[in-house]
């Protein structure tokens, strides 16, 4: 189900920017500290963890969630 609310922080988002903003906030390891996938642990790159993330509603939602937490805090300077 494709999100369609003009109030869903995630509208207009797409998977790929939404993990490669991830990456420069976290790399790789802090992401795989941060969600236990192995995507993110055993060589990782962009293209494999779309490809797990697109076929895995659950870890989808898991990255998600995390950067809607991200989002909520404040930039490190």
């Amino acid at each position: 189900m494709e999100r369609q609310h003009p109030n869903d922080p995630l509208h207009g988002i797409t998977l790929k920017a939404l993990l490669e903003e991830l990456l420069a906030r976290h790399g790789w390891p802090g992401l795989a500290s941060r969600i236990e996938i192995r995507c993110f642990s055993v060589d990782p790159s962009i293209k494999s963890s779309l490809v797990f993330l697109r076929r895995n509603r659950w870890a989808r939602d898991l990255v998600e969630q995390l950067y809607l937490e991200d989002a909520e805090k404040p930039s490190p300077q």
